[in-house]
């Protein structure tokens, strides 16, 4: 009976199976095709020119990125300067693979994620992304509180606090300095915790900035108590047209509010504009590209009660009423100080905007804008005092400091230092950034090819050092000898002069203590394999009329991507 059971049992389960199955096509093996090329790589993180600057020497950054394939991913391999850090043959989608994860020991200096993914028919992507850990940041204008470069990330550098993101703020794509710009876009912004800055009568903010018309009217920079007044905190904001914007401040003072009209930015130039603004017990300014626009009044100082946050690039929750919402514009290099920054220290400022390179011979020679340290010819050494800071370059015989070119060089350029002059040996080479004499290439005593580059230099007597400036336009050189305004008589003055020059595509101009003592049409500098710059002598390039060594003392030697000013030029001697 029992067998009889079983039997039917095994019958109604067949019956059931086949049942089931009815209507569903079989699966068959469907050929998917010729593999129509190599995967496809896409790293989202480290972004490609992003710079990590942290207290910490040593730091961690999150790797994040995708691979796509039309057939089947075969292997992946995650290098990290040119050593494995991951790799993965096994994917549960064999097409479409995503990962990350936090990657440790990510020291200063440079680095390189390389990403490689290969298919099943051989066929191999790489993608990379060139991503930077620069030193801990150091506030480099008297009070400083606040800088946020936007170099891939919104952490702001003196605290090191990371933003809040309020919807999904962005990156511009270019930048005034480093790798990248913010832009908040539509409904978006970021949010800093006032606490974290000093708040008191005397306020600054400065930054690059490049208007979008698009709004018409938006808020820029806002810390605020609450929607239903201004009588706290700030509102930075624009207003205008297609053609004009106008920048305009609003400051709250406890029992009203004062108002600043500023001034307007030719929306067409599309140019990046420094804006400022300071504030101090009694009135409010204006700053654009240097220049005071506007000054208002205030009638008690700004009252920061309950203003618990700083919105960045939009009016935020406490001035959208007028419709000031969020910027489309771009911003870079957001300073705040908690100081009344006079029109000098703003000048400087945008000054040192354009900087790409300052040793400041403080015990080493490290210019601290590329983060490199100089070659040593022969046994330069230091002074033991200072213009600014504890020490100074001090030139020995046959000595000198040389520094690769990369990064300085452009179609405009200025340099700019301290010195305090050796009339001993009674010439000498300052800075020089010139190409090799081929023509005398065994021959290093005899270089002299002026038809690159530059060569600042001093020649005379023991009471008359003349300061000169040579340039080369590719074709030829073209002098500008500062004559007897440039002139020094070392017997009568051996204290600290600043000296400087300027280099644009059309004029030369050469500087002492801020004043003009020649300029001069030129056509433009070239800088056919000007790949050294010499500081302090004119080896290895600039021999053959025995400007060599120089044995006076220098400090403070700043260079920058642009023709700077006369006003910029002064203000760097304060």
């Amino acid at each position: 009976m029992k067998k009889i059971n079983r039997l039917i049992f095994g019958i109604f389960s067949l019956l059931l199976m086949v049942s089931c199955y009815e209507g569903i096509d079989p699966i068959s093996q469907v050929d998917p095709g010729p593999d129509a090329g190599a995967p496809m790589v896409t790293i989202m993180r480290p972004a490609n020119g992003l710079e990590i600057q942290v207290p910490d020497l040593v730091t961690s950054t999150m790797v994040q990125f995708r691979v796509e394939d039309d057939i089947e991913i075969g292997s992946i391999s995650v290098m990290l300067n040119g050593a494995e850090i991951a790799s993965y043959d096994s994917f549960i989608d064999y097409r479409i693979a995503s990962y990350e994860f936090m990657q440790d020991n990510i020291t200063t200096g440079d680095h390189v994620l390389t990403v490689s993914a290969t298919d099943l028919a051989g066929n191999v992507t790489t993608a990379t992304s060139n991503f930077t850990k620069s030193p801990p940041y150091t506030p480099i204008f008297a009070g400083e509180q606040f800088y946020m470069p936007f170099d891939g990330d919104f952490t702001e550098l003196v605290s090191v606090i990371a933003a809040e993101e309020v919807g999904s703020p962005g990156f511009g794509g270019t930048a005034y300095a480093g790798s990248n710009s913010y832009k908040a876009g539509t409904d978006n912004y970021l949010t800093f915790p006032t606490s974290a800055l000093a708040l008191g009568d005397n306020f600054s903010g400065a930054f690059w900035y490049k208007v979008n018309p698009l709004p018409d009217r938006a808020g820029i920079l806002t810390i605020g108590a609450n929607a239903d007044d201004r009588n706290q905190g700030l509102r930075l904001f624009r207003e205008g047209g297609a053609e004009k914007q106008r920048i305009k401040l609003n400051v709250g003072t406890g029992s009203g509010d004062s108002w600043n009209d500023g001034g307007e930015i030719d929306v067409a130039a599309g140019d990046w504009v420094h804006v400022a603004f300071t504030i101090s017990a009694t009135e409010t300014k204006i700053y654009l590209n240097g220049m005071e626009v506007n000054t208002g009044t205030l009638s008690a100082p700004i009252d920061w009660t309950g203003a618990s946050q700083l919105v960045i690039g939009a009016g935020g929750p406490t001035f959208s009423y007028w419709n000031h919402k969020s910027d489309s514009s771009l911003m870079d290099e957001l300073r705040l100080f908690d100081t009344t920054l006079s029109q000098s220290e703003i000048t400087s400022m945008i000054a040192q905007g354009s900087q790409r390179m300052h040793v400041n011979f403080n015990g080493s020679y490290t210019d601290n804008v590329r983060d490199i340290e100089a070659t040593m010819v022969g046994t330069p050494g230091f002074a033991g005092e200072g213009y600014a800071g504890s020490n100074a370059y001090k030139g020995a015989e046959d000595s000198y400091l040389t520094f690769p070119t990369t990064g300085l060089l452009n179609n405009q350029f200025s340099a700019a230092f301290w010195y305090k002059i050796n009339a001993t040996p009674d010439r000498a080479g300052i800075l020089v950034i010139g190409p090799p004499d081929t023509e005398n290439a065994n021959f290093p005593n005899v270089q002299n090819d002026r038809t690159s580059g530059f060569r600042f230099f001093r020649e005379g007597g023991a009471t008359n050092q003349i300061f000169k400036l040579n340039v080369g336009n590719g074709d030829a050189d073209v002098w500008f000898d500062g004559g007897a305004a440039a002139t020094i008589d070392p017997t009568a003055n051996n204290g600290w002069v600043h000296l400087a020059f300027t280099i644009s595509s059309t004029e030369c101009v050469v500087y002492v203590n801020g004043e003009v003592v020649k300029q001069g049409e030129f056509s433009g500098v070239d800088w056919t394999d000007c790949d050294v710059l010499s500081v302090m002598s004119g080896a290895p390039r600039f021999t053959g009329w025995n400007h060599k060594s120089d044995l006076s003392v220098m400090d403070e030697l700043r260079i920058f991507d642009k023709a700077l000013s006369q006003t910029e030029i002064q203000s760097l001697m304060f």
